[in-house]
């Protein structure tokens, strides 16, 4: 394999992670697409039926690509702590942060295709003082976005994509949080990456209202009359094809599906119980407007069930399909034009 692989930080240790990992693996060796997981080999040894002899220590990405179809490939950064399946620890914190900080530098530096996460906790690490509402707030600043003008997240599963335009704040401020430069910018990001990243030519955007039965003119909530629909207007007078909004309880069966090809939604889960009524296993949530391929699983840690062999790695493998597809559409490398 000629291209560099991509870089999968392996997520909290105590998690599935390590589980769904060489799960994906086991199913891609033969023919790709290959990756390295950035991580603590060990944690990986102690998931997997063959332990040791599953893995192969790396100090880099040509070692990677060389191993894959053998072994799978670890940049081993032991965690320095204790780990033991379903019961998260602050203590771990810090390699969490610095495997996917590592991940990251990798697919910057072109030694990487890009970068796929594994699920992390975020208790453990606030409590050790982690400061990102998630993942895709934390890669933003890794790979040097500007603080105003965050990445957008997206969700995809069968034929439907997502964006958020609010993403991990309570129901009760989401109202608040909407602004039309927000919303038009979000579409503008989502429709660059429709034609780069998806292949799409003529992305078309469909804009989910906020309200029941889209405000019912105002009666319901004025989101739509002061906000949403104006931002609609002006992204259809910068040539972005885009709705008005649309109540949401209408805009995701099959036949509206067929009408665009993302949706903007206004909160959390809006954006993401379609998804994962459509494809709950194999949904893949995708970062929008990094400079580098960002993809992950569309679960969370699973501490329920970590250690007992029980976790699918679906969604993982969809992740893994949908970052190395990005970076081939991006000419193969892992930063952006």
């Amino acid at each position: 394999m000629n291209a560099p692989p991509l870089a999968l930080s392996l997520g909290d240790p105590a998690g599935i992670g390590p589980e769904i990992v060489a799960k994906a693996w086991r199913a891609l060796r033969a023919e790709g697409p290959a990756f390295m997981v950035v991580g603590d080999a060990r944690v990986l040894a102690a998931a997997a039926p063959e332990g040791e002899r599953l893995l192969r220590r790396v100090s880099g990405h040509l070692e990677a690509a060389a191993a894959f179809a053998d072994a799978l490939p670890v940049f081993d950064m032991p965690c320095g702590a204790p780990v033991v399946a379903g019961r998260p620890d602050p203590a771990c914190a810090p390699a969490v942060i610095g495997w996917i900080e590592t991940a990251v530098r990798l697919a910057m530096s072109g030694e990487a295709r890009g970068v796929v996460t594994a699920p992390i906790a975020k208790a453990p690490l606030y409590a050790a003082g982690f400061r990102h509402p998630g993942h895709t707030e934390f890669l933003a600043e890794l790979t040097g976005g500007d603080p105003s003008s965050p990445p957008v997240m997206m969700l995809s599963s069968c034929d439907l994509r997502t964006v958020l335009a609010t993403i991990h704040i309570p129901l009760a401020e989401v109202a608040g949080a909407l602004d039309h430069d927000h919303i038009v910018r979000i579409a503008q990001v989502t429709a660059r990456a429709l034609v780069r990243d998806f292949g799409i030519e003529r992305p078309r955007l469909a804009m989910a209202a906020l309200n029941p039965h889209g405000g019912e003119s105002g009666a319901l909530g004025r989101e739509e009359i002061e906000i949403i629909a104006p931002a609609a207007r002006t992204l259809r007078a910068m040539g972005v094809d885009c709705s008005d909004p649309r109540p949401a309880d209408t805009l995701f069966h099959a036949e509206a599906r067929a009408a665009y090809d993302a949706v903007v939604c206004m909160y959390h889960d809006q954006a993401l119980i379609p998804v994962k009524m459509l494809d709950f296993w194999g949904g893949v949530n995708v970062t929008l407007g990094l400079p580098i391929v960002r993809a992950s699983p569309d679960h969370g840690v699973g501490f329920d069930i970590a250690g007992r062999g029980l976790a699918r790695a679906d969604s993982l493998i969809a992740a893994i399909r949908m970052a190395s597809v990005i970076a081939e559409r991006r000419g193969g490398t892992a930063r952006a034009a």
